[in-house]
């Protein structure tokens, strides 16, 4: 028989009372038992929200009515008179939008809405300081963010220019004013108001109208001979019962396993001075794994109630199964087996993380970013000193995990084997470090989180130091080895086009190989795998490709023309780059979600990569059209000279012979096709003309006519050179 651990009853709880009896019998606080039964309660209602109030039934009148009614009465069950707050901040909030300007309107409702949380933060503090009992805190957070986010994609839709937005702000840009029925019912309705998760805008209200399946169809079937659609909605029940189950065991271990490892014993001093090191280690690392299971609890019933209802759907993957995680804020092997920071924090609060990416670190100069990000999060969760040595701590420890990735990852890569050791051991120490700075959070406490770091020796904080500052200046990292590899064959690059008769620009391989310096962590995976773009691979593919051309250039050598060319300055103008056109706005909100890396990962050097490859692009498409234009021009002059030789075919000496070997050595000078200028009889005379004209008559007319062919030839020649030069241009480019 399970028992159940000791909650400790909250005399300020202001919800209902009406299940106490429930709450003796099971052991749980009374908050946690109308918790409980309003998520239940909200995950059959959100089946039969999706199947008897579906958009092709009732209108999205009703359905908005439904939900924010329904999300009310949650609010008031659970809280009671501290309801108020979940009416009062929205609606100041609303007033904001609709009264200032949406250039300024971001910035007001970001103000009032964290000013208002703050305020009931410090409430909460000052009442209940420590307290783990539900309040109005969480739906408010909640809340907070939607009215926030709501604010700056109105911004986004009025002010900003497509071009300006990234792909995430493109997608969530609105461009309408929401009405009072649809505002409110996206900040009250019942299927997030408790515990999440958050739910952009556009995603609900695409979700209400039914707009959200007839973007993404499954499979159509075609009824009436092709002439109408049929879009089979997909069923969320598997997904739901897979999170509902999920949800169970990571309650049953959270039940099983906090009462071997309370939170409270890391502040006592016995734990504090009669325990190793080691152990002091592993006791916070299950205590904080203990309360994480409390959390995915939460988040997996409530994103299983969001799926029920139909909101959620993120489209079909390649199999055709349907995809319910669009607004998923957790995925828990996913965080509790990563093997960096990195990939723990996207897994962890997923909603979250969007939120603070598109209000802050997208907005904000990239230095400050990761900082600015980290303190926002940490004002919003409250003023509890935990909560910013977590995060200050986390900042840290982030940096430090990325240069130790960039340092030592690469001499993990040669083999299976060491991939395999490298992530293994690279996940315990991300647990370890999990555990090193997040018990703070649960602790809540600053002199007793100092304490404990203390008996830690701040090992881990000197080691993210000496991690970041000394030792990139003693061990090279995987881009310096690269760097130090480029340079060397840039060198002999250099040499060997000194030596041939067709240069490539310099700076054009300088871009080339510097590009591979510039890898974020991500680029990193794929370059373990496949490691056809190295220095040596593009130097060879660049040799092979000059002795191509010389082997083109064999047969008909382009004569040096001057520099002030007149074919030159009629391709001038074509170089010019043509103006990018903005790009249209996703349509996807898988998309929207995953963002490519130059726009929202901690680091910017993919935009430099882009910038050098965009370098090295126009630098060989300028050498491409030099190298066409002189050939052309080449044959151009001898096209020229064809036509002098039309127009004077022969020369007369005083002796009466006709002299064409000029004109025949010019000819096959280019190797052009032999001609024959007379006819011969078999005893050795010149044939007569038909029309009873001579022999060099005759022989006139041929010549003429076979000029005329190669000139035919020769301009066809010249018209699929003028082409050359782009058609090359875009397949670099690609």
């Amino acid at each position: 028989m399970l028992e159940s651990p000791k909650f400790i009853e909250n005399d300020l709880y202001n919800g209902s009372h009406a299940f106490t009896w429930l709450a003796d019998m099971v052991g749980l606080s009374v908050d946690l038992v109308n918790f409980l039964i309003c998520q239940i309660s909200a995950l059959f209602l959100a089946s039969l929200f999706r199947s008897l109030l579906h958009p092709s039934k009732v209108s999205s009148k009703l359905r908005h009515t439904f939900a924010l009614s329904m999300g009310l009465a949650f609010g008031y069950f659970c809280f009671g008179q501290q309801a108020i707050h979940i009416a009062g901040l929205p609606a100041i909030c609303y007033i904001v939008i609709r009264t200032q300007d949406p250039r300024i309107v971001q910035r007001a409702v970001l103000l009032v809405a964290m000013s208002y949380l703050l305020c009931v933060h410090l409430m909460r503090q000052l009442y209940d300081y420590g307290s783990y009992a539900l309040d109005i805190t969480g739906p408010l957070m909640i809340i907070t963010q939607k009215v926030t986010s709501l604010a700056f994609s109105i911004h986004d839709g009025f002010v900003r220019e497509e071009e300006d937005l990234t792909k995430a702000q493109q997608y969530h840009a609105i461009r309408k004013m929401p009405s009072a029925l649809e505002y409110f019912s996206y900040v009250w309705h019942f299927q997030s108001i408790l515990a999440g998760p958050l739910v952009f805008y556009k995603d609900y209200i695409e979700f209400v109208e039914g707009y959200n399946l007839l973007k993404r169809p499954a499979s159509n079937g075609s009824l009436d001979n092709g002439k109408t659609e049929l879009v089979l909605e997909p069923s969320p029940t598997k997904t739901v019962i897979r999170k509902v189950i999920g949800s169970l065991v990571c309650a049953f271990i959270f039940m099983k396993f906090v009462k071997l490892y309370p939170v409270k014993n890391m502040k006592d001093d016995d734990f504090l001075e009669n325990t190793s090191m080691a152990y002091k280690y592993w006791y916070a690392m299950m205590a904080t794994t203990c309360i994480r299971f409390k959390y995915y609890h939460a988040w997996l019933l409530a994103d299983a109630i969001c799926n029920n209802a139909g909101l959620g759907f993120a489209g079909y993957d390649k199999d055709g199964n349907a995809k319910w995680d669009l607004i998923s804020n957790i995925n828990v092997l996913s965080f509790e087996f990563s093997t960096n920071m990195r990939d723990a924090i996207n897994n962890w609060n997923c909603g979250t993380n969007r939120w603070l990416r598109t209000l802050v670190y997208e907005r904000v100069p990239k230095r400050y970013g990761t900082l600015l990000t980290f303190a926002l999060s940490a004002v919003w969760h409250g003023f509890y000193p935990g909560y910013y040595l977590t995060f200050a701590t986390g900042a840290v420890t982030v940096t430090a995990a990325r240069m130790g990735r960039r340092l030592f990852r690469h001499r993990f890569q040669s083999t299976q084997l060491t991939r395999m050791f490298y992530d293994i051991l690279t996940c315990l120490i991300t647990r370890i470090v999990m555990g090193y700075a997040t018990f703070p959070f649960v602790l809540l406490e600053f002199m007793g989180s100092i304490k404990l770091y203390l008996r830690f020796y701040l090992c881990l904080h000197f080691i993210s130091i000496v991690t970041i500052f000394i030792l990139p200046q003693f061990i090279r990292g995987e881009r310096s080895a690269r760097s130090s590899k480029s340079g060397e064959y840039l060198a002999t690059s250099a040499r060997v086009r000194d030596s041939s008769p067709t240069r490539v620009p310099l700076a054009a391989t300088a871009a080339l190989a510097g590009s591979n310096d510039l890898n974020e962590d991500e680029d990193e995976d794929k370059q373990a795998k496949c490691k056809d773009n190295t220095p040596q691979q593009l130097f060879i593919e660049q040799q092979q490709q000059q002795q191509k051309e010389q082997q083109h250039n064999v047969i008909l050598q382009p004569r040096p023309q001057p520099l002030n060319h007149p074919q030159q300055q009629q391709k001038q103008p074509q170089q010019q780059p043509q103006p990018k056109s903005p790009k249209p706005p996703p349509t996807n909100a898988r998309d929207a979600i995953s963002v490519p890396h130059d726009q929202c990962e901690m680091d910017q050097l993919s935009t430099k990569l882009k910038e050098k490859f965009e370098a090295e692009t126009k630098n060989i498409e300028e050498f491409i059209d030099k190298t066409v234009t002189d050939t052309v021009s080449g044959i151009v002059e001898f096209k020229n000279d064809l036509m002098r030789d039309i127009e004077f075919p022969k020369l007369k000496l005083p002796s009466g012979s006709t002299i064409t070997a000029p004109l025949d050595a010019a000819v096959a000078s280019v190797g052009l096709r032999k001609r024959n200028t007379s006819s011969v009889h078999e005893n050795g005379q010149r044939a007569e003309a038909p029309g009873g004209g001579s022999a060099d008559h005759a022989a006139e007319e041929n010549s003429a006519a076979f000029l005329k062919k190669e000139i035919e030839v020769i301009n066809a020649v010249v018209q699929q050179a003028n082409v050359l030069p782009a058609v090359l241009s875009n397949g670099h480019a690609k």
